[in-house]
C-alpha cells in the first residue's frame, strides 16, 4: 500500500518546472478566492448587508469572468499565454484588499469595482491553465496535472480553514473575517514571484484568425461537450456559493465552525484528488465522473431535506455529515469531468473549450446567484432551491454518461 502511495505521488514529481511554477501562482490566487468563499458572507453579514446583498458581490466577479473568458480564449490561440499570469497576479491583492476596504465603509461602487477586477484576476488565470497544461505537459501526466489544478482550492480551504479557525480562537480580539481576509489579499502578491520563475519557451499552438472561428472550430462537437458543464454550473451556482448561509441561517452554524467544516472537508478532497488519476486509469472515466458524481448528488439531496427538521437535535449532524461526504465526490470527478470534455473535442478546440469552461460555470453562477436572491427575497426556503441544485446535477450526470460512453467508442473505433 505505501508503495503504491509512492509510485502514484511519484507521478506528480514528473511535471516539468514551469508547470509547478505555474500552479504555485494559481494556488497563490486561488488563496484569496477560497478566503472569500469562507469568510466573505460572514463579514458582509456582520456588517449589515442582507444575505442576498452578499450575493451580488459574487454576482459581479462572476460577470467579469463569464465576459473575459471566452475573448481571452480566442486571443491565446497561438499565443503565449503567461502574459494572462501576469495581469493575474498583480491584479488580485489590489483587488481584494480595496474589496474588504470598500465593504468595512460600505463604499457600494468601490465594492463593485473590486469585485469586477477580481474577477478579471480569476479570468485571466482560469482560462490560460488548462491550455498551458495541455500544450507544456507531456500527455500521460494530464491527469496529474489536471487534478493538481483542481487541488489548488480544496488545499486551500483546508490550510486556510485550520489557519482561521485556531488563530480566531487564539486571537479573537484580532484575528477576525476582515482582519484574515485582508491578510490573504496583501499575502497573495507572492504570486507575481511564482510567475516570473515559469522560465519555458512554450509551446504554441496552430493560430486561428478571429475571421474564421465560425469556419475552424468544430462547433456542434463542441456545444454537445459543455451541454453537462452548463448544467452543473447553473445547479452548483445555486448551492456552492451560499453553502455557508444555509449553515448559518437554517443551523446556526458560524464562520469558525464553518471553516473547520470546510477545512476538514476539503482535506477529503484533497486526499481523494491525488489518488483520481489512479481512479481513472484503474475504473474508467464512468467511475471517476459519473458514480462519484451520483453518490455526491444523494449526499447533497440528504444534507438539503436537513432543514425540514432543523429543530431536531440530530439535524446538525446529519447537515454536516453529508456536506462532508459530498464535497469530496463532487469535487473529485471534476478534473476527470474536464479531462474527458477536452480529449472528447480534440486538439484544435481544446484552448476554446477551456475558455468556454470558465465563461460558462462564471456566467452560471452569475445566472444561479441572481435567481437566488431574488427567490430569497420571496421567502423561498434554502432547501427549495437546493432541490433545484439536485435536478440538473442529475440531468447532467446522465449526459456525462452518454458523452463518456460516445468517446469511448471513438476511441475504441480508432484502436480498430
Amino acid at each position: 500500500m505505501l508503495l503504491s502511495l509512492k509510485k502514484i505521488l511519484a507521478r506528480y514529481a514528473l511535471l516539468n518546472t514551469a508547470t509547478k511554477y505555474m500552479f504555485a501562482a494559481q494556488f497563490t490566487l486561488q488563496g484569496v478566492h477560497v478566503a472569500m468563499f469562507l469568510l466573505l458572507n460572514y463579514y458582509m453579514v456582520k456588517q449589515g448587508f442582507k444575505d442576498y446583498e452578499t450575493v451580488e458581490i459574487w454576482a459581479y466577479r462572476f460577470a467579469a469572468v463569464m465576459i473575459l473568458a471566452f475573448p481571452i480564449g480566442l486571443y491565446i490561440k497561438g499565443r503565449s499565454v503567461k502574459p494572462f499570469f501576469w495581469i493575474a497576479t498583480i491584479l488580485m491583492p489590489f483587488a481584494s484588499v480595496f474589496l474588504i476596504y470598500a465593504i468595512s465603509v460600505g463604499w457600494h461602487g468601490l465594492m463593485y469595482a473590486s469585485a469586477i477586477l477580481w474577477g478579471v484576476a480569476y479570468a485571466c488565470m482560469q482560462t490560460c491553465v488548462q491550455p498551458f497544461v495541455l500544450l507544456n505537459t507531456k500527455k500521460e501526466l494530464h491527469s496529474e496535472a489536471f487534478s493538481l489544478s483542481f487541488l489548488s482550492f480544496s488545499s486551500m480551504i483546508f490550510v486556510e480553514g485550520m489557519i482561521y479557525f485556531f488563530l480566531s480562537r487564539q486571537f479573537p480580539n484580532v484575528i477576525d473575517e476582515h482582519n484574515f481576509l485582508m491578510a490573504i489579499g496583501v499575502l497573495s502578491v507572492i504570486g507575481i514571484y511564482f510567475v516570473s520563475k515559469i522560465d519555458i519557451e512554450e509551446n504554441i499552438s496552430e493560430k486561428i484568425p478571429l475571421r474564421r472561428i465560425l469556419y475552424d472550430y468544430d462547433w456542434p462537437i463542441i456545444f454537445k461537450a459543455i451541454i453537462p458543464t452548463i448544467l452543473m454550473a447553473v445547479g452548483a451556482g445555486f448551492s456552492i456559493p451560499v453553502i455557508n448561509l444555509f449553515f448559518l441561517n437554517v443551523h446556526g452554524v458560524e464562520s469558525t465552525n464553518f471553516s473547520l467544516m470546510g477545512s476538514m472537508t476539503y482535506m477529503m478532497v484533497a486526499i481523494v484528488m491525488l489518488f483520481i488519476p489512479y481512479i481513472r486509469r484503474r475504473f474508467g472515466y464512468q467511475v471517476a465522473v459519473t458514480l462519484f458524481q451520483t453518490a455526491a448528488v444523494i449526499s447533497l439531496f440528504i444534507m438539503s431535506i436537513t432543514e425540514y427538521f432543523a429543530d431536531r437535535e440530530y439535524a446538525l449532524a446529519i447537515a454536516i455529515f453529508f456536506y462532508l461526504i459530498r464535497q469530496p465526490l463532487m469535487n473529485c470527478a471534476s478534473p476527470m469531468a474536464s479531462e474527458v470534455v477536452v480529449y472528447y473535442v480534440g486538439k484544435r478546440n481544446q484552448e476554446i473549450i477551456a475558455a468556454l469552461n470558465a465563461s460558462i460555470w462564471n456566467g452560471s453562477w452569475l445566472l444561479s446567484t441572481s435567481i437566488f436572491a431574488l427567490l430569497r427575497r420571496m421567502e423561498f426556503r434554502y432547501v427549495s432551491i437546493f432541490l433545484i441544485t439536485v435536478v440538473l446535477y442529475v440531468i447532467s450526470i446522465i449526459w456525462y454518461w452518454w458523452l463518456i460512453r460516445d468517446y469511448e467508442r471513438k476511441i475504441h473505433q480508432q484502436i480498430d
